[in-house]
């Protein structure tokens, strides 16, 4: 597991773990953006029948194009708000209801082991109960190399 992304819904804290990240900082036209990708995987083993969660087995959180200084983003925190003007992220829940992120925040470190890690927090628009008030979120993640085993 490369993570766990927790949805503190009133009626329950939702749990996906992570199944594929991306991050890199582009460089383009004289100016460098950091684009990020976490996908969830769709196992719901450890989400009871009636949880919320059940109707959303899957989801993507991304960032893209988001201006920074350099391509350095270890030890740096990014706070990124869209408007109707300028849109970073992106939320795809895998089937036609849409969903928006608002407030996130995202800072990289280096652990014990040198992967880099990301903490991601923010808010979410309600697209369990379609409520007006947007639910916060929080998501830790690395992005060591996977290890592909290849059999004699």
């Amino acid at each position: 597991m490369k993570g766990i992304l927790k949805i503190y819904h009133p009626d329950e804290t939702l749990k996906y773990h992570i199944q594929n990240t991306y991050c890199k900082a582009v460089y383009s036209n004289t100016q460098h953006f950091l684009e990020v990708e976490i996908i969830t995987d769709d196992s719901l083993d450890h989400v009871d029948d009636d949880s919320l969660q059940y109707n959303f087995p899957q989801i993507s959180l991304s960032v893209f194009d988001y201006p920074t200084d350099d391509a350095e983003i270890e030890g740096k925190m990014f706070q990124i708000k869209d408007s109707d003007d300028e849109t970073y992220t992106e939320v795809d829940l895998f089937d036609d209801q849409d969903a928006y992120l608002y407030n996130s925040e995202l800072s990289f470190e280096k652990n014990e082991a040198d992967d880099l890690e990301l903490c991601w927090k923010g808010e979410i628009s309600d697209f369990y109960t379609d409520s007006e008030i947007s639910i916060p979120f929080k998501l830790k993640c690395n992005f060591r190399q996977d290890e592909i085993e290849i059999d004699d």
